[in-house]
């Protein structure tokens, strides 16, 4: 038996008592056990999802529990528990938590099975949740904005896997954020087989062009991100006029304003693309979206 990692992606502060629901239980995330023949760990074969916490409260929670029982589904993992089963998990967990503000990784793996690939022998599949703190950049970079490369490692598209399908297999990602750690960037910028912008390494991507939002749309290989959704559905709310289309890398090296989004990122101005400077950041339809956003999860 070994311990579970519990840091998160790109985590820069981790809280003193992390806490974990396992199969039931909450304990110390340091006392939290899988088997080393779970095939979570031995091949990726499992799904997860990222939830943020604010004031003692689940944000979007069943948006993101949707989205999980469909990833499941798409890789046809049976996950032991109803949806109201796994909301009151997330009560449970995020009651026990040490701070009331917070992230939670949910994660379904597949279960114990004999080594190799097939998953016909996993009959247990198991589920945790890890409650901590993610802290994707630095406050100096929330407020002056993020420096983000474009990254060389492709993003699959869904002839291979889907990107719908939120999976423990997160290899390309870790890859390309190799590359903007190697290139001094806080993050990289993932393109698609056709050369057109997917995505960030955890996040969704935002432009602005003389005042209109744009973003690629998910058959582009973005993820149908939930906090992508409330963004655009600020907009709309706030009179911004969004549009979802495919971006190529000039998009980006000549918008007026860019941002990232994601539920670990919230939103993150972006000032410098490939060493080109966004002539706005923060910018003003970004600013106008993150005190929207603030106010709404507050």
């Amino acid at each position: 038996m070994v311990d579970l990692a519990i840091t998160g992606q790109q985590t820069t502060g981790v809280s003193p008592t992390p806490i974990c629901w396992l199969n039931g239980k909450i304990m110390p995330a340091q006392q939290a056990r899988v088997s080393v023949f779970d095939h979570g760990l031995l091949y990726g074969d499992g799904v997860f999802e990222g939830i943020r916490f604010y004031h003692g409260k689940a944000f979007r929670l069943q948006a993101h529990l949707e989205r999980l029982l469909l990833s499941a589904r798409a890789i046809a993992l049976n996950i032991p528990y109803s949806i109201e089963q796994l909301t009151q998990a997330v009560i449970d967990t995020i009651s026990a938590a040490p701070d009331t503000d917070g992230y939670l990784r949910m994660v379904v793996t597949r279960g114990v099975g004999p080594l190799g690939i097939d998953p016909a022998r996993c009959h247990s599949p198991q589920l945790f949740i890890i409650a901590d703190s993610l802290h994707m950049v630095s406050e100096r970079v929330r407020s002056e904005g993020a420096k983000v490369i474009i990254a060389a490692t492709r993003r699959l598209g869904a002839d291979g896997l889907d990107p719908r399908i939120k999976s423990l297999n997160y290899l390309n990602h870790i890859l390309a954020r190799m590359e903007a750690t190697h290139a001094g960037a806080d993050e990289a910028i993932l393109l698609n087989s056709a050369g057109r912008i997917a995505e960030g390494s955890a996040d969704n991507i935002f432009i602005v062009q003389r005042g209109e939002l744009l973003t690629p749309p998910v058959i582009e290989g973005a993820l149908d991100g939930i906090t992508r959704q409330v963004v655009l559905e600020l907009a709309e709310k706030l009179g911004i006029k969004s549009r979802e289309i495919p971006l190529a890398p000039y998009d980006l090296f000549t918008a007026d304003e860019c941002f990232l989004t994601g539920t670990g990122a919230e939103l993150i101005p972006v000032g410098y693309a490939d060493g080109r400077k966004i002539p706005q950041c923060p910018g003003p339809i970004y600013t106008r979206l993150a005190a929207a956003f603030r106010e709404l999860v507050s």
